[in-house]
């Protein structure tokens, strides 16, 4: 065993025992980033090629913060993203609702599908359905400007992969978009939706890290949503559809706030790959 490998072992009980949920994957995801190479390739680091530098990332992970705020990098389906403080880190969940969302704008019979994210954070789910829906034109909608300088920036380092056909907005997620009224195909949020109440038993990358804008949202979580609800409705064409994610233990709620008295039709939830309840869906009732 190498030297680099042996110290990874090290790292990975460190990490472990700090009660990092994934400690064998981050060890060997610092030690790529700080000896440049991929993890595949860690047994390729000569002994005197080794860098101190790597317990210095270890201690900063062994003290809970995010992985990818070390590394400025998020991987999300098919991209490579920047992140770091002030922005809100995505999750493999939320692929979950963007694969559900792609899949609804493609069955559209629509030549170029006008999408709205609310909420978009680092502009992952914009540039997903961008790059995988290759003629739509997204809109990205996101209240904090900390956020925005990375929506910014991952929409121009992904230009030539759906990018260009991204145009990013700063404003509040409740009143967005007044000149798209009625026009839009499909919105989708990854919203705030921890309670106030459930601080206490958030994750620390999370509680600590992410900015509070991206997780809390009133006593029961779901303030946002409401919010959203209201938005996509005005937004939306006639059959157009949204889509939402919360919590695993909100699906039973959710779906209602799209009820058929709000306008809506087919409201229904959705696991993610966990099979826990992620998301919900709602047609917009034609008149």
């Amino acid at each position: 065993m190498n030297l680099l490998l042996a110290e990874v072992a090290q790292a990975t009980q460190r990490l472990a025992d700090a009660g990092v949920p994934s400690p064998r994957n981050d060890a060997e995801e610092l030690a790529a980033y700080v000896h440049g190479v991929k993890r595949g390739e860690l047994h390729t680091v000569k002994n005197a090629d080794f860098d101190a530098r790597y317990w210095e990332a270890v201690a900063r992970r062994e003290a809970r913060e995010p992985l990818q705020h070390i590394t400025g990098l998020a991987y999300f389906r098919y991209l490579e993203l920047r992140v770091g403080p002030g922005v809100f880190v995505p999750r493999p969940e939320t692929e979950s609702v963007v694969d559900w969302a792609i899949a609804a704008v493609r069955a559209m019979d629509v030549v170029e599908p006008l999408v709205v994210d609310l909420c978009a954070g680092s502009g992952a789910i914009a540039l997903a359905m961008a790059q995988e829906v290759p003629r739509s034109r997204v809109h990205a909608v996101e209240l904090s400007e900390d956020a925005l300088v990375f929506t910014r920036e991952n929409v121009r380092r992904t230009e030539s992969a759906g990018g260009s056909r991204v145009t990013v907005h700063q404003g509040d997620a409740r009143t967005a978009l007044p000149e798209l009224t009625g026009q839009v195909d499909l919105v989708v949020s990854n919203p705030p939706y921890i309670p106030l109440t459930e601080w206490e038993y958030v994750a620390p990358e999370a509680r600590d890290h992410d900015p509070d804008l991206a997780l809390f949202s009133g006593e029961d979580g779901l303030d946002t949503i409401r919010g959203i609800e209201r938005t996509a409705h005005r937004l939306l064409r006639p059959g157009g559809i949204v889509v939402v994610e919360h919590a695993d233990t909100q699906g039973g709620q959710v779906p209602w706030i799209f009820s058929e008295e709000a306008g809506w039709a087919d409201a229904a939830d959705h696991p993610d790959l966990n099979n826990r309840p992620r998301f919900a869906t709602a047609r917009k009732a034609l008149p």
